[in-house]
C-alpha cells in the first residue's frame, strides 16, 4: 500500500469525528435514460453541502496543534469547508471571497464559523481573492489553506474514492469528475489509480474555464486570458501545481467541456425530476453524460455530484440560459409600422405554444417605425421556424438577437 493510499484512508477515518460518508444513491432517472447503473456520490449533501469540507478538514488537523489562525481564498465552498473547521477546532480563519460570490454562500459561511471567522469580499475574480489572501497571510504570518492545490488537500479529497468503493462494494467501470482547480479530480485519481486501475476516468470542466484542457495542451499549467464565472465553484484560471502533477498524462480526450448554458438545462432537470439542487460547479458530472452515452451503455457509472450550494435568487437566470439553449425563447428586435392594427397583426400569427415573455418599444427608427424587443417561449423549438416564416409572408422585418452576446448584454 503506498502512502498516498494510506494517507488517503487516514484521511477518511479523520471524517468521521465530522460527518457520516456521503450518500452513494444509485439515480434511476439517469439509468434509465441512458441504459446503464448510474450513481450519484452526493457531495452536495456534506455538513457545508460541497466536498471541501474534506480536503479543508485533512489540511487543519495536521497543523491545529500548532497553529490558531488560518486564512483561505474562497469562491464559496473551500471558506465553508475553511470556516465549519476552524469553529470544530476552536481557532480562528480570516476568509477571502470574490465580491461576486453568491450571497447565500456569503450567508452560510458566517453561520458555520461563528465567532471564529472573519470574511473579506476582495476581486472580481477568484485569482484577484487568492493574491489578496496570499499577500495578507505573509504579513501576519498565518498558515494559508489552499483550496485545491495542496498535497494534504488532495488527501483529504482523495476520501471520496475512499467511501465510494466501500459503499459501491466494487469498483465502477467509470467514475465522471467535475474539474476547477484540481484538487478533487486529482485526489480521486491518484487513489482510484492503485486501487481501482481499471476504472475509467473522465474529467469535465465548464466550457468558459477550462483550465485542465489548457494545461493538457501546454504540458504545464497555464493562465487563462478569461474565466467565465457563471460556474463559480469550478471558474479558476489556472490549474494548481500540485494538481497537475497528477493529472499531466491524462489523455486530452478524456476531458469534457461543459456549455454554460447546457449545464442549466442539467440544473433544471435535476431540480424539476428529481428533486436535487445542484450549483454549476455540482451538476458538471451530471451534464457529460450526453456527450457519454456511447460509451456508459450497459455500464456502472459514478457521477460526483460536486456541490449544492445554489443561490435561488439565480433560478430565474438559470431558467432563462436553459431555454435558450434548448431553443425554446428567443428574442428580437421587431421593426413596427406605426399604424392602427400594426400590432394586433403580429399577435394574430402567433402559434397557440407561443407566448410573450417580454415586449418592449426601444424607439422609433423612422417616424412611420418603431423598434420593439420582444421575447417568445414557445414548448418546441420547431414552432420558431413557422412563426419567423409567417413574419416574413407578413413583411414584418426583425433581428433574431437571442444569441448575440453583445446586443443581449445591453437590452436583454
Amino acid at each position: 500500500m503506498s502512502g498516498f493510499t494510506t494517507n488517503a484512508r487516514t484521511a477518511t477515518v479523520a471524517m468521521r469525528t465530522l460527518f457520516d460518508p456521503t450518500p452513494l444513491q444509485r439515480n434511476d432517472h439517469l439509468s434509465a435514460h441512458y441504459e446503464a447503473d448510474i450513481w450519484l456520490k452526493r457531495e452536495d449533501l456534506s455538513p457545508v453541502r460541497s466536498y471541501k469540507i474534506r480536503g479543508a478538514l485533512n489540511a487543519m488537523r495536521k497543523v491545529v496543534d500548532h497553529q490558531d489562525v488560518f486564512v483561505c481564498a474562497s469562491a464559496g465552498n473551500h471558506a465553508q469547508g475553511v470556516a465549519f473547521v476552524c469553529r470544530h477546532f476552536g481557532v480562528n480563519g480570516v476568509i477571502f471571497m470574490p465580491v461576486t460570490t453568491p450571497q447565500q454562500k456569503v450567508n452560510k459561511t458566517r453561520i458555520f464559523g461563528g465567532e471564529n471567522i472573519e470574511i473579506r469580499l476582495i476581486g472580481d475574480y477568484f485569482d484577484d481573492t487568492l493574491a489578496s489572501a496570499q499577500s495578507y497571510c505573509a504579513d501576519v504570518g498565518a498558515h494559508f489553506l489552499a483550496p485545491f492545490d495542496d498535497v494534504d488537500v488532495i488527501e483529504g479529497q482523495a476520501s471520496v474514492a475512499v467511501e465510494m468503493l466501500e459503499q459501491l462494494g466494487s469498483a465502477p467501470d467509470m467514475v465522471v469528475l467535475p474539474v476547477g482547480g484540481g484538487g478533487l479530480s486529482s485526489g480521486i485519481k491518484s487513489y482510484l489509480s492503485e486501487q481501482a486501475p481499471d476504472t475509467a476516468l473522465r474529467y469535465v470542466e465548464p466550457e468558459g474555464g477550462a483550465s485542465l484542457t489548457a494545461a493538457i495542451a501546454a504540458s504545464k499549467p497555464v493562465t487563462l486570458n478569461k474565466v467565465d464565472s457563471f460556474v463559480d465553484g469550478a471558474a479558476v484560471a489556472r490549474i494548481g501545481k500540485e494538481n497537475f502533477k497528477v493529472l499531466k498524462d491524462i489523455p486530452a480526450e478524456s476531458i469534457l467541456l461543459a456549455p454554460e448554458d447546457r449545464i442549466c438545462t442539467t440544473m433544471v432537470e435535476m431540480l424539476n425530476v428529481e428533486g436535487i439542487v445542484l450549483e454549476p460547479a455540482g451538476a458538471l458530472s451530471v451534464d457529460a453524460l450526453p456527450s457519454l452515452e456511447n460509451q456508459v451503455k450497459g455500464k456502472t457509472i459514478v457521477c460526483v455530484t460536486s456541490g449544492g450550494n445554489f443561490d435561488f435568487e439565480r433560478l430565474p437566470e438559470v431558467k432563462e440560459r436553459a431555454q435558450r439553449y434548448l431553443g425554446l425563447k428567443k428574442y428580437f428586435v421587431l421593426r413596427l409600422p406605426q399604424r392602427p392594427g400594426a400590432l394586433k397583426d403580429f399577435l394574430s400569427i402567433l402559434g397557440p405554444d407561443d407566448n410573450i415573455a417580454r415586449f418592449e418599444y426601444l424607439k422609433k427608427s423612422a417616424r412611420n417605425f418603431g423598434s420593439v424587443l420582444i421575447g417568445i417561449e414557445t414548448s418546441d423549438a420547431n414552432n420558431f421556424a413557422t412563426l419567423f416564416g409567417k413574419m416574413e409572408d407578413a413583411g414584418f422585418t426583425y433581428s433574431d438577437i437571442t444569441n448575440d452576446e453583445t446586443v443581449a448584454e445591453f437590452i436583454i
